[in-house]
């Protein structure tokens, strides 16, 4: 009789723990302080992971395991990391990747951050701390999901500058061949890179003459 009362209270524990959550396991994801500001601690979601009613994605941040989302598949993994880490822009091959601007199959995460932040570790991510990250960072949703990236023309500049010349030229005349809105602007492409301190203009004059 003492176990089975033990056993109902701690079921009403987590069913009381589980209804402060419902809006947080709404989102995409959660983290460890969002939880606590709505009274769960750190050690109640260590439990609520055992009891596989949520789901550990990376250290601090959760979400429910029976969480539904429209992210494409394939984007799913970028999207969550990006937003598992402060600041962080998706940048380089992965920007290059959901523009079509490039064949490279992303082996890992490409995050920018801030030269001065301090970001953390996460699997399968590369980050590169950069300067001036507000040139060309815009905001892109992937299903229901907002993240930020550089822009196409941000992306190819940068591409010259982190990447092989190879990728950087296939970006700049896979960008120059799109249609519509999705094709690259010169002029804002020739002003990134006097902004970012690199020569573009004879991979321009090599790639549209």
């Amino acid at each position: 009789m003492f176990s089975n009362a033990i056993w109902n209270l701690t079921k009403m524990r987590t069913l009381h723990g589980i209804e402060k959550l419902r809006k947080l396991l709404k989102q995409l994801m959660f983290s460890a302080s969002e939880a606590r500001s709505v009274g769960i601690h750190p050690s109640l979601l260590a439990y609520y992971v055992k009891k596989g009613l949520i789901e550990r994605i990376e250290r601090g941040f959760y979400r429910g395991s029976g969480a539904v989302t429209d992210i494409d598949f394939q984007w799913e993994d970028l999207v969550l990391a990006s937003k598992s880490i402060p600041e962080g822009i998706v940048c380089l091959i992965s920007a290059l990747a959901i523009y079509e601007m490039t064949d490279e199959i992303p082996r890992q995460h490409w995050i920018a951050v801030p030269n001065s932040s301090r970001a953390p570790k996460r699997k399968n991510v590369k980050i590169l701390r950069m300067r001036n990250t507000e040139l060309g960072q815009t905001v892109i949703s992937i299903g229901n999901q907002k993240i930020n990236i550089f822009d196409r023309e941000r992306t190819i500049v940068d591409a010259f500058r982190y990447l092989g010349k190879e990728i950087a030229i296939k970006a700049l005349k896979a960008g120059l061949a799109q249609k519509g809105e999705k094709k690259i602007r010169l002029t804002k492409l020739q002003d990134y890179a006097r902004k970012l301190r690199f020569d573009i203009k004879p991979y321009v004059m090599a790639v549209t003459t």
